[in-house]
């Protein structure tokens, strides 16, 4: 990661409000290839979700800090933390349909994939189902997929797209 980092509270109170405004922010700062746009869970009296952008050079945070608090954001440099979840980064636009763990990780910014539960790394040709939906986390340095088991031996990322609310049917 470079050290271009600008942290945008925008008071968000969940996930995909966040990637949201990280998709609209991204248009409007016409971010190039290689920024990242992350999302952060901020706990204690103000729970909320921050966003992070990663910039590939210091006038583009320097103008993307001018727009963004032009707007009224709450703009700070710097990461608010080392981990956050990745939702817009190098290649995440390619990860769509169903794809190998070996194309998702040549195609993307991934570093590698792990599955929930198990000891090892999935196999390079093993299958990934993405839902057009692919949010890793950036651990120790490098931004890492966790996927979990699915029908006949397939992959899917451990966050869906759509998640049931907890409680949804009572």
């Amino acid at each position: 990661m470079t050290p271009y980092v600008l942290t945008v509270d925008a008071d968000i109170r969940d996930l995909r409000a966040a990637d949201h405004l990280l998709h609209t922010l991204a248009a409007e700062l016409a971010l190039p290839e290689g920024a990242f746009g992350c999302t952060h869970l901020v706990r204690g009296e103000r729970p909320r979700v921050v966003l992070s952008l990663t910039f590939p050079s210091e006038p583009l945070l320097r103008t993307a800090q001018e727009r963004l608090t032009a707007r009224k954001y709450e703009v700070s440099h710097g990461a608010p933390d080392a981990l956050g979840r990745a939702v817009i980064y190098p290649g995440v636009s390619a990860l769509t349909g169903t794809l190998t763990v070996a194309d998702l990780l040549a195609r993307s910014a991934i570093d590698r994939v792990t599955v929930l539960g198990g000891p090892d790394r999935p196999a390079p040709d093993t299958r990934l189902m993405t839902a057009d939906h692919v949010r890793p986390q950036w651990q120790n340095g490098e931004l890492v997929l966790t996927a979990m088991p699915a029908v006949a031996g397939t992959l899917v990322p451990f966050e869906v797209p759509d998640p049931t609310p907890c409680c949804a049917d009572h």
